[in-house]
């Protein structure tokens, strides 16, 4: 039995198949590891839902103090108070005998 002779270009040829399934496999595989929804990137994400999070319990605290103004200045039954600071506030009105003392968050 006689064996063929195999030329260079006969192997580069039954080796080109696998070689491309590697590269791509290798593509998607690094991606995976090193991509910005990879697993590199996982920390990253915990780190900005934990901030987040911060923002977002700020935020809920100044909702509700809003919304507790916004109810104060309800025109069915709107208090008094809060309407006569509201107006001073925003024309800036005062009456002689009143000291004013600005208060800056």
């Amino acid at each position: 039995m006689r064996r063929k002779k195999t030329s260079v270009r006969d192997v580069l040829r039954r080796a080109a198949l696998p070689a491309a399934v590697f590269v791509v496999l290798a593509f998607f595989g690094a991606y995976a590891v090193a991509g910005p929804n990879g697993v590199l990137a996982y920390g990253d994400y915990k780190r900005q839902l934990a901030k987040r999070e911060r923002d977002y319990a700020v935020l809920d605290k100044q909702r509700t103090v809003l919304r507790n103004r916004v109810a104060l200045l309800d025109p069915d039954h709107a208090n008094p108070d809060m309407v006569d600071e509201m107006v001073r506030k925003e024309l800036n009105v005062a009456h002689p005998d009143e000291m004013i003392v600005p208060l800056n968050k």
